[in-house]
C-alpha cells in the first residue's frame, strides 16, 4: 500500500527544492542588473538648504573657518556639534572572509558594504559609509582605521577572516574612542542569543541547565560562546565543534591554538567538562540546543543525529544560503524549535535586526565604547519586544520590517551607555525616544518622497 503521507511530504519537499533553486537563480540576476542600473545603492545628499549662492559662504568658505577654529580650540569632541560625526558610522571590510564567497578582495567586497550601509541608514536612521581597504596585515589594517577615527562616530567591522578578526576587534576596542564592533562576531551573537532567549521560554528550559552544541567555531560561533556565558550559559555544559571535531582540553592541537587563537584556546580550556570526543553527531547526544554557524548544508546536520537531542530541542542552522539541515528534516526528526538565517522560512537569525538599532543607541547619546553590558541590553530588548508582541514556535524573534523593535532596541543601548559613563551626551528618556523615533522613521518618509518626485528612478521590468 501506497503511503501517502510520505508521499506528499516528498513531493511537497521535491517541490520547494526546485523553487528555492529557482528563486535563488533570479536573485543573483535580478540582483547583477538593478546593480548595474542604479550604478550602487547610496549617495550623499544635502541635509541643508541651498537656495542661493549666498549659501556657500556659509557651509563653505569663508564662513566654514568659525566652526573650524571652534573645534581647534575647544577640542576634537566639538565635532559632533559641527558636524556629521554624530551620526556616521563607517562599514569597514577587508574583503577576506564574505558571505558564503570566501576571500574575494576588498573591491569585490565593496557591494556587500555598500548594501550593509543601506540598511544602517534605512532601518536605523545611521549615515553609514562603505569603506574597504587594501591591507590584509591586521596592524597595518588597525593603523588605518585608527587614523580614520575623526571622520565617524562609530565603526562596524565587516567580511574580516578568522582569527585574524578578533585580534583586530580587541585592539581597536582598546586604541579608539569611539565604539565598534564586528558583525560577524557580536551581530551574529546577538540575534541568536535574543532568538535563544524567547526559545527557551517556550520550551521551559533555563539557560544555566541546558547542554549547547556549537558547530563551527568561526567569528560567529566563538562570539555566540563568549556571549552565552555572559547571559547565564555554563560552559562546562557546551560542546563546541570546529572542522576537526568536538574541541576538548586535551586534543593535540590544543596547546598550539594557545598562540594561534587563543579565542578558540578559551573554549578548549573552559567547555567539554566531561571531555566528549567525536564529531558532529557525537556532540548532539543528549543536547538541548544545537547553533550551527558553520558550511552550507544541506546534510551537515543529519536527522538521526538531532533525534539523538533531548525532548523539545532547539535548533538553529544559520548557514547561508541553504541551512546545515531543512528546517522541515529537523522537525521531523523532533525538534520544537528551529530557526535558519533565511526569510523564506520561519525564526530568521537576521543580524539586521541587531546592528541598526544597535548603533542608532550608540551614536543617539555619541558613546565613546560598546561593551558587553550593552550588548546584553540589546539582546534582552529583541526578546522583550518579540514576547510582548507574541512569540510561539514558529516566532521567536522580531523580524526587520518591525520599526518598533528597532526604537525600543536603540533605547536600551543609550540608555546602558549613559548608566555606564560612556556617552558624551546624556538626555532624558522622553527626548531619547523623541529623537530616535524621528531617526529611524526619517528614511523611510524619504524614501515614499524621493520615489514619487523620480528622484529615485523606477526599477527597470525584470
Amino acid at each position: 500500500m501506497i503511503d501517502v503521507v510520505n508521499l506528499i511530504k516528498h513531493v511537497i519537499h521535491m517541490v520547494v527544492k526546485v523553487t528555492m533553486s529557482q528563486v535563488k537563480k533570479d536573485w543573483f540576476a535580478i540582483s547583477e542588473k538593478l546593480h548595474k542600473f542604479y550604478g550602487g545603492k547610496v549617495e550623499i545628499v544635502p541635509k541643508c538648504p541651498v537656495t542661493n549662492i549666498d549659501y556657500f559662504a556659509i557651509w563653505y568658505t569663508p564662513g566654514v573657518a568659525e566652526p573650524c577654529r571652534k573645534i581647534h580650540s575647544g577640542g576634537e569632541d566639538l565635532t559632533y556639534d559641527y558636524t556629521w560625526r554624530w551620526n556616521a558610522a563607517a562599514v569597514i571590510s577587508d574583503g577576506t572572509r564574505v558571505l558564503g564567497l570566501g576571500n574575494i578582495g576588498a573591491a569585490a567586497s565593496l557591494p556587500v558594504m555598500e548594501g550593509k550601509a543601506l540598511l544602517f541608514k534605512y532601518l536605523g536612521g545611521v549615515d553609514a559609509f562603505p569603506l574597504v581597504i587594501k591591507e590584509r596585515d591586521p596592524d597595518k589594517f588597525i593603523y588605518i582605521v585608527k587614523a580614520l577615527e575623526a571622520s565617524c562616530g562609530a565603526v562596524n567591522l565587516e567580511d574580516i577572516e578568522s582569527p585574524k578578526c578578533f585580534y583586530i576587534l580587541d585592539k581597536l576596542q582598546q586604541i579608539l574612542d569611539i565604539p565598534v564592533w564586528h558583525d560577524d562576531q557580536q551581530g551574529t551573537a546577538l540575534v541568536i542569543i535574543a532568538a535563544l532567549m524567547n526559545a527557551l521560554k517556550i520550551v521551559d528550559k533555563k539557560i544555566d541547565r541546558v547542554k549547547i552544541s556549537l558547530i563551527g567555531s568561526g567569528a560567529a560561533n566563538i562570539a555566540t560562546y563568549r556571549y552565552l556565558k555572559v547571559t547565564g550559559a555554563d560552559p562546562k555544559n557546551i560542546l563546541a565543534v570546529d572542522s576537526k571535531g568536538i574541541i576538548y582540553r586535551e586534543r593535540e592541537d590544543v596547546e598550539s591554538l594557545q598562540k594561534e587563537n587563543p579565542w578558540k584556546y578559551q573554549i578548549a580550556v573552559e567547555s567539554n567538562a566531561e571531555g566528549v570526543k567525536g564529531d558532529i553527531a557525537e556532540s548532539l547526544k543528549g543536547a538541548d540546543v544545537v547553533i550551527a554557524a558553520s558550511k552550507p548544508g544541506p546534510g551537515v546536520i543529519k536527522k538521526e543525529w538531532v533525534k539523538e537531542m533531548n525532548k523539545d530541542a532547539i535548533v538553529f542552522a544559520a548557514a547561508n544560503p541553504v541551512p546545515e539541515i531543512w528546517p522541515w528534516e529537523a522537525k521531523e526528526a523532533g525538534a520544537r524549535i528551529v530557526a535558519t538565517g533565511r526569510s523564506d522560512f520561519p525564526n530568521q537569525i537576521n543580524n539586521s535586526v541587531g546592528f541598526p538599532a544597535v548603533f542608532r543607541g550608540v551614536l543617539t547619546v555619541r558613546a565613546r565604547k560598546m561593551t558587553d553590558e550593552m550588548f546584553v541590553a540589546a539582546a534582552h530588548a529583541i526578546a522583550k519586544y518579540s514576547e510582548e508582541t507574541g512569540i510561539h514556535e514558529e516566532r521567536i524573534i522580531g523580524s526587520m520590517t518591525e520599526t518598533e523593535l528597532y526604537v525600543r532596541e536603540a533605547i536600551a543601548v543609550a540608555e546602558k551607555a549613559m548608566e555606564l559613563g560612556y556617552a558624551r551626551r546624556k538626555i532624558s528618556r522622553d527626548e531619547l525616544e523623541h529623537e530616535v523615533r524621528a531617526l529611524i522613521e526619517r528614511p523611510n518618509k524619504y524614501m515614499e518622497m524621493a520615489l514619487k518626485a523620480g528622484l529615485i528612478a523606477t526599477p527597470p521590468p525584470l
